[in-house]
C-alpha cells in the first residue's frame, strides 16, 4: 500500500510539472542540419552585472524589443538611415519573450531562456535589419543607464552556443567616484551576429556591438526614441567539428583576461610536493613505529609498568567508543556518501559519460548521483553504529539521511528568498524545487533506509578490537607543550592539505563564481585523490603523536583533523571574494557565502570520514602488533 501511494505521489509531481511546462515553448534541439534559407533560432537568456555571476535577471526585464518590425516600417526606417535593405527570401515571424522549457540542470544554474524576435536564416548574411523602433520613457532610460553603470552584460544562445555582449558603455567615468560631469553613458542598440558553419551545421557563434550606432542616454529626464537593429554574417569554419564546438569557449577572452591561463608547471609542482610530503611522512612514521615495536617487544610486564610514557600504555582505553556515538557514525556515513558521490561524479566527467559542456549538466548530475548513492551513507553509518553497541539504529538512519541535506535546505531557503525578493532568475522555479524534493523523498531517503537495513541484518556487528577495553578510563595528561596541543594540530591538519590544492582551487573558484568554463577534469580528479591521501596521511601522523602523549580520545580528533581543510577552504573564500573578484551586493554575497559554506561543510564531512577510516586501520594495526593483557 505504501509503495502504491509513493507511485501516486510521483505521478502527481510529474502531472504538476507537466502542467507548468505546458505553458512554455518547446525548445529547439541543438545539432540541427540546415538547408539554405532555413530559419535559425536565436534564444535570449538573461542579463546581469558582469562581476556578480549569480545576480541575473530575465532578459526582458530590460526594455528590449518583444516583436520584430513590419516590412513597411523597416523600409521607412531604412530610407531614413540611408541603408540598403535587401529582401530576397522569406523570413519566419517569431514573437519574443515566450519562455522555453528547461532541463533540470538549466533551471538549477538560473537559466531562463526565452524566444527572441530576430529573423535569421541559414547562410543569409545581412548588413542591416530593423528589429524595432521603441519609445523609451524616463523609467526605461533610468533602468538602462543604471544597468550600464553596473556593467551589465546579456547572454544569448544559437544552437546551445552561448554569446555574450555588453548592454552599453560609459566614457570618462571616474573609477572611484563614478559618473562625473564629462562622462557619457551610451546604449548599444545594434547587434552583429557572427555565425560559423561547417557543412549544414552551425558550430560557432559570437555577437558584437557597433560603436558607430551607439545612442547617448546620459540625460534620462527626457524620453528618447531608439532604433534597435541587427546584422548577420555567416562564415565557414572548415576545421571545427560539431562535437568540438565548445572547445573555443575555454579560451574565450570575454569572460576572463589573457593572464588567466592554466599554469601546468605550478600544478605539477604542487603534485610533486604532495607526493614528497606523503613519502616523507610514511618513511618517518614507519621508522618510528619500527623502533617502538622493537622496544615494547623487548620489555616484560614489570619493565613496561616503569615506562613513563608511550602509546602502548593506553591499550586498554584506545578502543573506548567516543561520546555522541550516533552523531559520530552519522557523520562518517554522510562523509562516505559524499566521497563516493564525488568520485563517481569526477569519473563520469573524465570519461565524458557526463557532459561537461552542456549548461547545468554537472550540477544536475551531482544531484542525481547523490540520490542514487544514498545506500552508502545508511549502510556505513549503521554498520559502525552497531559495532559501537548502538541500539537506536532507526534514529541513526534518519540522522545520517538529514545531516548534509538539512543545512543545504536552510541555506537554500535563505538565498532563494533573497533571490525572489530581488526578482532574480537565481531563484529556483517551482518545478525544479518539486523535482529535487521528489528525488530526495522517493529515491535518496528510501535508499538510505535500505542501506541501513542491510547493515543491520547482514553486516558484521563485531568491532574486532585487538585489545580489551578497561572499565575505568585512564586519565589524560593535561600539561602538554603548545605545539602538541589539539588546537595546533587542527591548524596543521587543515593548512598542509589546503596548501597542496591552493592553485587548483583558484581555477575552480574562477569557474564556479565567474564566466570561465572548467575543462581540466582529469587534473581535478588527480588533485582530489591526492587531497584525500595527503589529508589521511597527515591525520595518521598527528594521531601517532596524540597517542604517544597518552591521549586516547582520538575518534573525534581524527575526524575534525581531517575535516579542517574544509574550514580553510571557507576562509579562502573570503579572501577570494574581497581580493580576487569584483563581486558585491547583498544578493551575490548571500549566494556566495551561503553555498560556499555548504561546499566547505561537504569537504569537512568527506575528508573527516576518510581521515578517520585511515586512522582506524592504523590504530588497529599498531595495537595488534604488541603484547597486551
Amino acid at each position: 500500500m505504501g509503495f502504491y501511494y509513493g507511485k501516486l505521489a510521483i505521478l502527481g509531481c510529474l502531472v504538476l510539472s507537466s502542467a507548468a511546462e505546458g505553458l512554455r515553448v518547446k525548445r529547439v534541439r541543438a545539432g540541427q542540419h540546415y538547408k539554405e534559407h532555413d530559419p535559425v533560432h536565436i534564444v535570449v537568456n538573461k542579463v546581469g552585472p558582469f562581476n556578480n555571476p549569480t545576480e541575473t535577471y530575465r532578459y526582458y526585464s530590460m526594455p528590449f524589443c518583444h516583436s520584430h518590425s513590419t516590412v513597411e516600417e523597416e523600409k521607412r526606417i531604412a530610407m531614413e538611415e540611408n541603408v540598403e535593405l535587401v529582401h530576397d527570401h522569406n523570413y519566419v515571424k517569431r514573437e519574443g519573450a515566450l519562455r522555453h522549457r528547461l532541463r533540470m540542470g538549466e533551471s538549477l544554474v538560473g537559466d531562463r531562456r526565452e524566444t527572441a524576435p530576430y529573423e535569421v536564416t541559414f547562410l543569409d548574411s545581412v548588413d542591416w535589419r530593423l528589429l524595432c523602433k521603441k519609445e523609451l520613457d524616463v523609467a526605461d532610460l533610468k533602468k538602462l543607464k543604471d544597468a550600464i553603470h553596473n556593467n551589465y552584460f546579456f547572454e544569448m544562445f544559437v544552437e546551445d552556443l552561448p554569446m555574450w555582449g555588453y548592454i552599453g558603455d560609459v566614457t570618462n567615468e571616474d573609477i572611484i567616484i563614478g559618473e562625473v560631469e564629462n562622462s557619457k553613458t551610451f546604449l548599444f542598440p545594434h547587434l552583429h551576429f557572427y555565425l560559423g558553419y561547417n557543412g549544414d551545421q552551425i558550430v560557432a557563434a559570437k555577437v558584437t556591438t557597433d560603436m558607430d550606432r551607439r545612442v547617448d542616454i546620459t540625460n534620462v529626464e527626457v524620453p528618447k526614441t531608439v532604433t534597435f537593429s541587427y546584422s548577420v554574417e555567416f562564415y565557414e569554419e572548415r576545421y571545427l567539428l560539431w562535437k568540438d564546438r565548445l572547445t573555443r569557449y575555454a579560451d574565450s577572452n570575454f569572460a576572463v583576461p589573457n593572464s588567466f591561463e592554466i599554469h601546468w608547471l605550478s600544478i605539477i609542482n604542487s603534485f610533486v610536493l604532495v607526493l614528497l610530503l606523503t613519502a616523507f611522512l610514511t618513511i618517518i612514521l614507519l621508522r618510528i613505529l619500527k623502533n617502538d615495536f622493537s622496544r615494547y617487544m623487548e620489555l616484560d610486564d614489570d619493565a613496561l609498568e616503569e615506562e613513563e610514557s608511550g602509546w602502548k600504555l593506553i591499550h586498554g582505553d584506545v578502543f573506548r567508543f567516543p561520546e555522541n556515538s550516533m552523531l559520530f557514525c552519522a557523520a562518517v556515513g554522510a562523509g562516505n556518501h559524499l566521497l563516493i558521490t564525488t568520485l563517481f561524479h569526477l569519473t563520469l566527467a573524465v570519461t565524458k559519460v557526463l557532459s561537461t559542456n552542456r549548461r547545468g549538466s554537472l550540477l544536475a548530475g551531482a544531484v542525481v548521483l547523490y540520490c542514487i548513492t544514498s545506500f552508502v551513507g545508511g549502510y556505513t553509518a549503521v554498520r559502525l553504529y552497531r559495532q559501537m553497541n548502538g541500539k537506536n539504529w532507526v534514529h541513526c538512519i534518519i540522522l545520517t539521511a538529514g545531516l548534509f541535506p538539512a543545512p543545504v535546505v536552510l541555506v537554500f531557503m535563505w538565498v532563494n528568498s533573497v533571490a525572489l525578493a530581488h526578482g532574480s532568475t537565481s531563484a529556483l522555479p517551482f518545478t525544479a524545487i518539486l523535482t529535487v524534493l521528489s528525488l530526495f523523498v522517493f529515491l535518496a531517503f528510501p535508499l538510505n533506509v535500505f542501506g541501513g537495513l542491510m547493515a543491520k541484518n547482514y553486516a558484521n556487528a563485531d568491532f574486532n578490537a585487538p585489545t580489551r577495553t578497561t572499565k575505568v578510563a585512564r586519565e589524560i595528561p593535561t600539561e602538554v607543550p603548545w605545539y602538541r596541543s589539539r588546537s595546533f594540530q587542527y591548524v596543521i591538519a587543515g593548512f598542509l592539505p589546503f596548501s597542496a590544492i591552493y592553485i587548483e582551487l583558484h581555477y575552480i573558484f574562477a569557474s564556479m563564481w565567474g564566466h570561465q568554463l572548467y575543462t581540466l577534469f582529469g587534473i581535478l580528479f588527480i588533485a582530489f585523490l591526492l587531497l584525500v591521501v595527503v589529508t589521511s596521511f597527515i591525520t595518521v601522523a598527528l594521531l601517532y603523536f596524540q597517542l604517544a602523549r597518552e591521549d586516547h580520545q582520538w575518534w573525534w580528533a581524527t575526524y575534525v583533523n581531517g575535516g579542517m581543510t574544509g574550514l580553510f577552504i571557507y576562509l579562502y573564500s573570503f579572501y577570494y571574494y574581497f581580493h580576487r573578484s569584483g563581486m558585491k551586493g547583498f544578493l551575490q554575497g548571500s549566494f556566495y557565502f551561503g553555498y560556499m559554506a555548504i561546499c566547505s561543510f561537504a569537504f569537512f564531512l568527506m575528508l573527516g570520514s576518510a581521515a578517520f577510516q585511515f586512522s582506524l586501520i592504523f590504530v588497529k594495526y599498531i595495537y595488534s602488533r604488541i603484547k597486551s593483557d
